[in-house]
């Protein structure tokens, strides 16, 4: 949070200098994915700053030490020029591939702070859309970049691994830590929250299976389809999610706002950043925002181009890259948010994380792909092959079980990570064939000991 020199200091973007009204300061509505990201952020001295006599300057001075060093991952960010001087300088691949990778990490958090910022202007309904949309911008524009690059299994991959290192790994660990932190307490937490997001998580798995099963019906000749394909499925199935994501947002930010709504946390917190106002203005927070986005496209470009020779040059399939570690790199700063929520024993916030991103990315972000494909030609479809499926639906079967009772303990954090282990395990022995294609009629798959299963 700004210190009371810092409020004169931004008085520039501050209409007049006043300060930001109490019902703004209140009225934007923390989700639990924000709340998550502020647990990474640090209080900013603007001693030094506040000296700096010219206006214009010092204002700038205070945005840059906001930006980059309000994070407790600011010594990530060296490696943002370091992945685009080892790009031109033509480095080895992998290491543009790794340097990116870490590049992001700092990215995606800055950009849940930015969407905060310009909620605190623009009300709890539009912030808490900017934060629905934007929350897994490093998914979707990863996906966007591939689906360009006509690499569609790195796409269904990702978004797959994504939702299962939701469900299993960051839920997993936050419940397994909660649980060893706090052994004397009951750990309690609102079904409420839970059960929508499961619901919704369940209709988003049986958009996958339906394509899945539809093909193979048709194969096996239990029954014949002269005119529908498994594209066309496909299509219709990402536009009943997303009306289905339409009508989640209207339940969250409007009819149902307290049921996602996070409470603040203690003053004396010294590990958490709670803010009552804005510490950047409107104009400067859209502008880092966009420059933020275009940073971002700038790494996931490099990410999608060299994830191949990253494969080959460690020996791993891209798979298992594009499932396990994309995932766990891309979204590390909420992972770790989430499990320090869980370490106080704030399991509604953890929930709203973990839940709320693998619902975010199966029902917004894998079906907007899938539009976005048919938009470019491309043809993309939620036949995401069994494997994959089926760990989905079996991750989310669990999820759903492990929640049901509204209290948690160590022991069902450790049945999730056990389950994302193994799953992990089966991508890191499974290798793709170079020349398989969308996952339509599959062909062959090898594993690392170079036996063929049919």
């Amino acid at each position: 949070m700004a210190s009371a020199g810092y409020e004169a200091l931004e008085g520039g973007n501050l209409k007049g200098g006043a300060l930001i009204s109490k019902e703004m300061r209140h009225g934007h509505g923390r989700t639990a994915h924000n709340m998550s990201s502020s647990s990474l952020r640090k209080k900013s001295d603007l001693t030094l700053v506040s000296k700096v006599p010219w206006g214009l300057l010092r204002s700038l001075l205070a945005n840059l030490q906001e930006i980059f060093l309000g994070t407790k991952l600011f010594v990530l960010f060296p490696a943002v020029p370091l992945a685009v001087a080892a790009h031109y300088f033509h480095f080895g691949r992998a290491w543009v591939f790794a340097l990116s990778l870490l590049g992001l990490t700092p990215l995606a958090e800055r950009v849940s702070f930015l969407t905060e910022q310009i909620a605190y202007y623009t009300g709890p309904t539009v912030g808490g859309l900017l934060n629905a949309t934007c929350g897994n911008a490093t998914e979707l524009i990863i996906a966007i970049f591939a689906l360009f690059g006509g690499k569609i299994e790195v796409v269904k991959c990702s978004l797959v691994g994504s939702i299962l290192s939701n469900l299993l790994l960051v839920l997993g660990s936050s419940l397994f830590c909660g649980g060893i932190a706090n052994l004397r307490k009951e750990q309690l937490f609102d079904r409420k929250q839970a059960d929508v997001n499961s619901g919704l998580l369940m209709l988003g798995a049986l958009c996958h299976m339906l394509p899945l099963m539809f093909r193979y019906a048709v194969s096996s000749g239990e029954q014949t389809a002269a005119t529908v394909s498994t594209l066309d499925l496909s299509r219709a199935c990402s536009i009943v999610m997303l009306l289905a994501y339409i009508a989640y947002l209207f339940f969250q930010l409007k009819t149902h706002r307290q049921l996602f709504e996070s409470q603040e946390e203690d003053d004396d917190n010294d590990d958490v950043t709670s803010e009552d106002e804005a510490v950047i203005g409107l104009p400067s927070a859209l502008a880092w925002l966009l420059g933020m986005t275009i940073v971002i496209a700038i790494l996931s470009e490099y990410v999608v181009g060299t994830i191949e020779d990253a494969s080959e040059s460690w020996g791993i399939s891209v798979s298992f890259i594009s499932i396990i570690l994309l995932p766990i790199v891309g979204n590390a700063a909420e992972h770790a948010g989430a499990i320090i929520f869980a370490f106080k024993n704030k399991l509604d916030i953890t929930l709203g994380v973990s839940l709320g991103s693998a619902t975010q990315v199966s029902m917004f972000v894998v079906p907007f792909s899938v539009i976005m494909a048919w938009i470019m030609g491309i043809q993309m479809d939620l036949d995401f092959k069994l494997l994959e499926t089926v760990s989905l639906i079996i991750a989310i079967l669990v999820t759903a079980f492990t929640l049901q009772d509204g209290t948690s303990h160590y022991l069902k954090g450790i049945v999730l990570l056990l389950c994302y282990i193994v799953i992990g395990a089966c991508f890191f022995v499974l290798k793709t064939p170079p020349n398989q294609t969308n996952g339509i009629n599959s062909g062959v798959l090898t594993t690392k000991s170079g036996v063929v299963v049919a």
